[in-house]
């Protein structure tokens, strides 16, 4: 009980840090924003300020750590969609440490977030209202737009969080623009975020460690030919085939 009442009290306590640091940091991507607009029309700047900002709640948290391996994989002016399995609200956190340009592809609801929301807005990353068509449609002309002025974009094709950390189906769209567009697909798995923070859950459980691996894109040349439903299928495969959860739940070969 005491522990139950000792983990509420971290929670409550990181997060009044980070809305309170987050008034700060948002005054600063506001003035990032003013000065850079005219010349950066990508806003690469103001993402990689985001990047620091997010990566600076990990840092400044000891019992979550983040490692990131493959880094090198990404060519820094190359354009990717990008995909990845989905854990945790932590997995945001640990993306924005690749330190790499992309769009996020975000539920529209955590764009009202005050501070960290409107951060999202001033980054122009784009927003979906899942169910609704006419969202639908602008969240693929959005990323069409991104795409086509050189920015990548990041979406978990799950949809939503796993409770379990197995993944669920992937949905098409990012392999829609994927194939539309000739864009590499970028596959990235992450792995124990959904120890730090399950989903339906903002308590603090204990110490974590979150290992984000980038694994080799799918350039278009080797996906030309294959329909979107085969490409999703095969890119959930890579991804599977490195989720712990998952390698849990495989049996375990016969022995001869």
């Amino acid at each position: 009980m005491a522990k139950r009442a000792f983990y509420r009290l971290i929670a409550a306590l990181y997060i009044a840090f980070v809305f309170a640091t987050s008034l700060f940091f948002f005054l600063i991507a506001c003035v990032i924003w003013l000065i850079t607009r005219p010349f950066d029309r990508r806003l690469k700047l103001l993402h990689q300020f985001t990047c620091l900002w997010a990566s600076l709640y990990i840092w400044v948290f000891p019992p979550w750590t983040v490692t990131v391996q493959g880094r090198e994989l990404i060519e820094p002016h190359k354009t990717y969609v990008i995909v990845s399995n989905h854990q945790s609200l932590v997995d945001i956190l640990a993306a924005f440490m690749l330190f790499s340009h992309f769009k996020w592809v975000s539920k529209a609801e955590l764009f009202r977030i005050p501070l960290i929301g409107w951060n999202m807005t001033l980054n122009n990353y784009v927003r979906l209202r899942r169910g609704h068509r006419g969202s639908i449609r602008q969240m693929y002309g959005a990323c069409e737009n991104h795409l086509q002025s050189g920015s990548s974009i990041f979406l978990f094709p799950e949809g939503t969080r796993s409770e379990t950390g197995r993944m669920r189906p992937f949905k098409d769209g990012a392999f829609v623009l994927a194939k539309k567009l000739s864009v590499p697909v970028l596959p990235i798995v992450i792995n124990g975020s959904k120890n730090a923070l399950p989903k339906d859950s903002l308590n603090f459980h204990g110490n974590t460690h979150v290992q984000l691996q980038v694994l080799p894109p799918i350039d278009p040349d080797q996906y030309t030919a294959k329909s979107v439903e085969a490409l999703r299928e095969e890119v959930r495969e890579l991804i599977r085939g490195q989720v712990a959860e998952e390698l849990k739940a495989s049996p375990t070969p016969a022995v001869p």
